[in-house]
């Protein structure tokens, strides 16, 4: 299907942002690994978030939604795959890489699966990682990639992970470590990109009753802590067991990146609700981002306030904690003046695509001057109206509709904002920015 412009009138007011795919992930894994019965409020329910669900689900939790929240009765760690089918997970490489861990876990065998773009993501490096806690997981292609078949046993002690690749990788075993026969003692070795999102993780497995002891230390004496290159940081997760809770899912600064974005290319203003001002999320750098560029923020204590006169100014911008605004900043900068620099985010080219490399053969194709680089891109203000393609990446179709506020363009395969955005053009049309899908 075709993503374009309908309509666009008074761009500016009020609308709540989506809520958080990250927290959402982890609230229904958590919550089935729990003993009791957690309420999870505010979930955010898109294709991603429902294949976390159903992988619980499928290993003994039971999950129930209903109109005010979904519903868990944990399995108290003690999991069993009720299935001799592997486990689709469609799309989603946030439930693979965290699921690939937590299915140690269960009684029997558990293989996980997923759609021709989920078998290209790579797990060895998480695999090769499990092996010193006792964890048998193999690819059945024999190519470190889905279909994963995990077998049962989760022994613990200690082992080491780069965090340089994922941090899903590093939140995967973390995530399982309570749960294991002693504990684990991870480090993760430099560099460690992505580190507000193992910080999400731990913030909600305190919620969830775990405690985890974090520390780090450096590899070469003379190095101090400004030199992370030389920093190893250290976890140690003891045995102990999740305990059911409610839980209130907080809003995503990822999904509200394009809301924001839309104010700050057009121009106008904007509140955005359900953005917390002591969020962990990582993504929350839009604000700082959208301000350096030119817009005017204000923080709530749960809603940022954007104001925007659409004349964007080029910025020098370092990525490497917050891989997913990767393609929205990259929009900006085609519509800003000057010449953006986008740094730290070679972990963006194993995503739903490599994200550098289709990020700029799409903002080519409209006629922006850009140069790729291997870990991100430099890109000059100046876009034309065009045809561009999602390439499958739910990202990459919602930051590229923005062009659409001063220039005519179709987005192919636009209809994948399912993925992490289900009423993404109900959020855009409270704003004034009317997008249409086209069969």
């Amino acid at each position: 299907m075709i993503l374009k412009l309908k309509n666009i009138s008074e761009i500016g007011g009020v609308v709540k942002a989506p809520p958080s795919k990250s927290y959402s992930h982890r609230a229904v894994i958590l919550a089935s690994l729990a003993k009791g019965t957690s309420k999870l409020y505010d979930m955010l329910y898109s294709e991603d978030t429902l294949s976390s669900i159903r992988v619980c689900d499928a290993l003994g939790a039971k999950i129930t939604r209903t109109d005010d929240y979904l519903e868990v009765i944990g399995t108290g760690g003690k999991l069993h795959n009720s299935s001799t089918e592997p486990i689709d997970l469609a799309n989603s490489g946030t439930t693979l890489r965290l699921m690939t861990s937590v299915s140690a876990l269960s009684d029997n065998e558990v293989v996980l699966t997923g759609d021709d773009s989920l078998q290209t993501r790579p797990m060895g490096l998480l695999m090769d990682a499990l092996v010193p806690l006792g964890v048998e997981a193999c690819s059945l292609k024999d190519n470190e990639k889905a279909p994963i078949l995990i077998k049962p046993g989760y022994a613990g002690g200690e082992t080491n992970i780069m965090g340089n690749v994922s941090s899903q990788f590093i939140s995967s075993i973390l995530i399982s470590s309570p749960l294991s026969k002693k504990g684990v003692r991870l480090y993760v070795l430099p560099e460690f990109k992505s580190r507000p999102y193992v910080n999400m993780t731990l913030d909600i497995m305190r919620k969830f009753g775990v405690k985890t002891l974090k520390g780090y230390y450096l590899k070469h004496e003379g190095c101090d802590k400004e030199h992370q290159g030389c920093r190893i940081d250290e976890f140690l997760v003891r045995k102990q067991n999740y305990v059911a809770c409610d839980y209130i899912v907080e809003g995503d600064y990822s999904s509200a990146s394009y809301l924001l974005a839309l104010i700050a290319i057009n121009g106008g203003k904007a509140k955005i609700k359900n953005l917390f001002r002591d969020s962990k999320q990582g993504d929350k750098y839009i604000l700082d981002i959208l301000q350096n560029m030119g817009a005017t923020i204000i923080r709530g204590e749960d809603y940022v306030e954007i104001a925007s006169e659409g004349n964007l100014k080029a910025i020098d911008v370092d990525l490497s904690n917050a891989p997913d605004l990767l393609i929205t900043v990259a929009v900006l900068a085609a519509m800003a003046e000057g010449t953006t620099n986008i740094t730290g985010v070679a972990h963006a080219r194993v995503k739903e695509t490599d994200r550098i490399d289709t990020t700029c053969r799409e903002l080519e194709k409209l006629g922006c001057k850009l140069t790729e680089r291997e870990d991100g891109m430099s890109i000059t203000g100046g876009v034309t109206s065009g045809v561009v393609d999602s390439h499958g990446d739910h990202r990459l179709a919602m930051a590229f509709s923005l062009i659409g506020l001063k220039h005519d363009i179709e987005i192919t395969n636009g209809e994948v904002f399912d993925v992490s955005f289900p009423n993404f053009i109900e959020a855009m049309a409270e704003l004034g920015f009317e997008l249409e899908l086209i069969k």
